[in-house]
């Protein structure tokens, strides 16, 4: 009896668990103010990409918050000079401390689980593509689990906001079967915290 309890344990611990495969999920972060760059000066689409993510006036971008300086200041042609300017302590026009947290992905680290884990999170990145700023605030994907605990997510569109445009002509998607990927100059994810 014992033995065929083992046997019978045995087959069970061999049986791999389910998997499954979900297709066109999506997520997006809908409540994003609409913010509308000054002029269609890369600094001034910087600017206001920022101010919708961070989407909080006394950090960014008016005239006194914490970090117009160093998002002016910016290369807007480079991401990776921006999180190296947010990174670390800041501080609010009033003194009060608040740490951001710049995570700059270069085209070869970008991959589908960050971007889907940070939307999930309802955390907008901003994208360089074609030597624009957007907003990454959507996209739409294909899920799998493979019943060894991984997740595999295959994007299909992204869900973006030009800063540059205000009504129709502000909402843009990359769509990974037409548009080219070589064209993406990195990513990047903005948070705050108390320090």
């Amino acid at each position: 009896m014992f033995v065929a309890l083992l046997l019978q344990f045995g087959r069970a611990q061999e049986t791999p668990p389910p998997s499954y495969y979900r297709p066109n999920q999506q997520v997006s972060i809908d409540d994003l103010p609409s913010v509308k760059a000054q002029s269609k000066d890369p600094g001034a689409v910087l600017l206001a990409a920022v101010q919708t993510v961070l989407h909080d006036k006394d950090l960014c971008c008016g005239r006194d918050s914490a970090l117009v300086d160093e998002v002016a200041s910016a290369d807007p042609s480079s991401l990776q000079s921006l999180s190296l300017k947010l990174q670390g302590r800041q501080h609010l026009s009033d003194g009060r401390p608040v740490m951001v947290t710049a995570e700059y992905l270069a085209p070869s680290a970008i991959g589908s689980g960050e971007i889907v884990g940070s939307l999930r999170s309802q955390h907008a990145l901003l994208m360089l593509w074609n030597a624009h700023v957007y907003v990454l605030y959507g996209a739409t994907f294909d899920e799998t689990y493979d019943g060894s605990g991984a997740m595999v997510y295959a994007i299909r569109k992204l869900l973006l906001l030009d800063p540059r445009f205000s009504g129709k002509r502000r909402a843009v998607s990359f769509n990974r079967d037409t548009d080219d990927f070589g064209k993406v100059q990195g990513m990047l994810l903005l948070t705050t915290a108390p320090p």
